[in-house]
Order: C-alpha cells, then sequence, then structure tokens
C-alpha cells in the first residue's frame, strides 16, 4: 500500500482478487483468486490512482477486468 492508502501494483505483479461476485459476509476459498497485472489503467482526475485492471487468472489463464478495490494485495513483484 501507498502512504494514501491504495494499493501500488504494477503489470507483472501478482496479486489476490475478490471475487466481485461474492455477497456473503464471510469469504471462503472459492471467493478470491490470484492473477498477473497485464494492464493498468489510471483515474482520469488522478492519474496516480489506479481504477482498472486487466488481470489473467493463473489458473485458468483468462483474463479479467476488475475494479480496483477488489485487489486485496500483491503476493510478488516480478
Amino acid at each position: 500500500m501507498s502512504e494514501d492508502g491504495f494499493l501500488v501494483v504494477c503489470p507483472g505483479d501478482l496479486v489476490v482478487v475478490e471475487d466481485g461476485r461474492a455477497f456473503a459476509k464471510t469469504l471462503s476459498a472459492s471467493d478470491w483468486w490470484l492473477g498477473r497485472i497485464i494492464h493498468v489503467v489510471t483515474g482520469p482526475r488522478d492519474v496516480k490512482v489506479n481504477s482498472l485492471f486487466q488481470i489473467a487468472d493463473i489458473d485458468t489463464g483468462v483474463v479479467r477486468s476488475v475494479n480496483a478495490d477488489l485487489v486485496k494485495g500483491k503476493l510478488r513483484s516480478d
């Protein structure tokens, strides 16, 4: 995390993503997934704030567009 509370990630980073379809208050193993950041889209008002990511799911290879608030942590940078 950066000093302003936003997660700082860049292409190539391995991240933990919360499944946006999960509505339960308790998370299970199927409510999150691991992916590699492919592309970062910054916010229109502040280019230092990430708003969307394109992330490749490391289990399936499927590329997903993900809101930045669903990325819960960075595991590793390449």
